[in-house]
């Protein structure tokens, strides 16, 4: 009883964020498809698009498996990652922003990809 206690106290941050991330992604890409010329805006942003969708999944149907504080700081480390490369490339696409942030985020994700196989591994 005390388990199920304990889970339900814990915040849902990942899978809600995973929910938004989703959400987003899809617009972002129906955007990408109807609302920009430009071909390279087009480009980055159904790769923003891209990478939100599917780190916006991952992070929804792996929060219920994050049971230790690895397993958290690792979906934290994949949604700073995605917000990061995804928003740089969005921001660029959308308001011009300068894209330097996107190998920042892109290694936040590869590290939260590896911390989250130690977590698996380690269970």
């Amino acid at each position: 009883m005390e388990a199920t206690a304990a889970s339900a106290k814990r915040p849902g941050w990942p899978g809600v964020a995973g929910g938004v991330l989703a959400a987003l992604g899809i617009g972002l890409s129906a955007w990408a498809a109807h609302g920009l010329d430009d071909p390279h805006a087009r480009g980055n942003l159904q790769t923003a698009a891209l990478y939100a969708l599917v780190h916006g999944v991952a992070l929804a149907a792996l929060a219920p498996a994050a049971l230790r504080a690895l397993g958290r700081v690792a979906l934290g480390a994949l949604l700073a990652g995605v917000l990061l490369f995804s928003g740089s490339l969005a921001g660029n696409a959308l308001a011009g922003w300068p894209t330097r942030p996107a190998p920042a985020g892109g290694m936040l994700m590869m590290l939260g990809w590896l911390l989250w196989a130690v977590h698996r591994a380690r269970r």
